[in-house]
């Protein structure tokens, strides 16, 4: 995959186990922030207030950088471990996943529950719709009026979003292409005369 694109979710999703009589409901969310998470969790502990165990897994921006298990209670790398994998294996970002679980009065031992998380997060992603987000970056130029025409076909040609633009006497456009897209745009921008681009 190229380094300026990356795979989420598209909207809540959720998975269902079951191992002798104990339920694992997960649930894919697509997240943005860590404040985000809380919240959820937090949500999440309240609807399900009387679950035995809430496990969950969380990964965040494109580079994959900010990650967190959490095995809530359960032993150590049983639960949030095997979610995080899933989440892993199957290259997501932005993405929490959590698994409520209902204790059925039998033991399933430190492999059954691995398999248990890692099932349940695993069904919550199969269920999701995956997709792929590009890496984006801003750029603002700003030209005079006489010159439109010349940075106008450039943004036909690349095909920037166009985030703002204001016509004055001096013109500024901000423009949103893809990270890999954005230095071949800054480089034509830049062979008009007059322009240039603004600092971020």
């Amino acid at each position: 995959m190229a380094d300026d694109s990356y795979k989420t979710i598209k909207q809540i999703a959720e998975g269902y186990y079951t191992e002798k009589r104990s339920r694992f409901i997960s649930y894919a969310i697509p997240v943005q922030t860590v404040d985000e998470v809380k919240e959820l969790l937090e949500a999440y502990r309240k609807k399900y207030y009387d679950a035995r165990h809430i496990c969950w897994a969380y990964m965040l921006g494109s580079e994959r950088a900010v990650f967190r298990a959490n095995d809530d209670g359960e032993p150590s790398s049983t639960a949030g471990k095997p979610i995080l994998g899933q989440i892993n294996s199957n290259e997501l970002t932005d993405i929490l996943i959590l698994v409520v679980r209902y204790f059925g009065g039998i033991e399933l031992g430190t492999s059954g529950l691995i398999v248990a998380y890692r099932s349940a997060a695993a069904d919550a992603i199969a269920n999701a719709e995956i997709i792929e987000c590009t890496v984006d970056e801003d750029i603002t130029v700003i030209f005079e009026y006489p010159h439109l025409n010349s940075i106008m076909r450039i943004i036909k040609e690349d095909n920037p979003t166009i985030l703002s633009q204001q016509f004055d006497m001096d013109c500024k456009m901000t423009l949103r292409i893809r990270k890999g897209e954005a230095e071949r745009l800054k480089t034509r921008l830049l062979k008009v005369e007059t322009a240039y681009l603004e600092e971020e």
